[in-house]
């Protein structure tokens, strides 16, 4: 079925236009004007993303992230103006995936919501398949749906998309040796043309991020002549 977004969006015009925008990119699209509509159309269309505005009347953009949260792993994606920042900030810590700035570029904002779209696609299924959304190991949280690596005080450390593919590869198989091979296949979607080096680098810039000492690893261990294991968590 087609991916479903739903536009919360109080200024009809913008609302309208990016409706049309993005139903000729072939989604299925709704549009509500406050959250009390959103919701009622969630309810019997539940949606894949949400583009929310910040600045609505009544029920915030914030508060609607929060509520949706709570209960939901819908993909939400912010509307801001530039004098937002610190209402930016406090959505993505109320668990908004991604947020996009006024006036946007609508190139941009399309492969926003193309990558969150399937993403929420892949964890849905992953949940589905009874595959964990949230891998731990030690005192890291690796979170597939919000793509976000956690520490154990609940800070965020930065992944380059790369270094998620190649730390979900390993965590999809805990305690087994997985060859340079197997692991380039794994990420081969990367858009980078990929060398035999390549995995190497990247294990190498996971461990500057997730070890305490990056020199002798205890997570991501080199197993010689064969390649690299996640030691496992238990």
């Amino acid at each position: 079925m087609t991916q479903h977004i739903v536009i919360v969006e109080d200024d009809v015009v913008t609302r309208r236009r990016l409706a049309a925008q993005l139903r000729q990119q072939m989604y299925r699209v709704s549009e509500a004007p406050d959250a009390t509509t959103m919701e009622e159309i969630v309810a019997r269309d539940p949606a894949d993303v949400l583009l929310v505005d910040i600045n609505l009347d009544g029920k915030d953009g914030l508060t609607i992230t929060r509520e949706q949260r709570a209960f939901s792993k819908v993909g939400i994606i912010l509307i801001t103006s530039r004098t937002d920042q610190i209402d930016r900030i406090v959505g993505l810590e109320l668990g908004a995936d991604d947020y996009v700035t006024k006036p946007f570029d609508k190139r941009e904002l399309f492969a926003r919501i193309k990558n969150l779209a399937h993403r929420v696609e892949d964890c849905r299924k992953a949940e589905k398949d009874h595959q964990p959304v949230v891998t731990r190991f030690g005192d890291w949280q690796l979170d597939r749906m919000r793509r976000r690596l956690v520490d154990g005080a609940g800070a965020v450390e930065h992944l380059t998309r790369a270094e998620f593919e190649l730390l979900a590869a390993f965590a999809d198989h805990p305690g087994m040796i997985l060859s340079r091979d197997r692991l380039l296949d794994m990420i081969q979607n990367q858009k980078w043309a990929p060398d035999n080096r390549t995995i190497d680098v990247l294990v190498g810039r996971l461990r500057k991020k997730i070890e305490p000492d990056p020199s002798a690893p205890e997570w991501i261990i080199t197993i010689h002549g064969e390649g690299y294991m996640l030691a496992s968590a238990g």
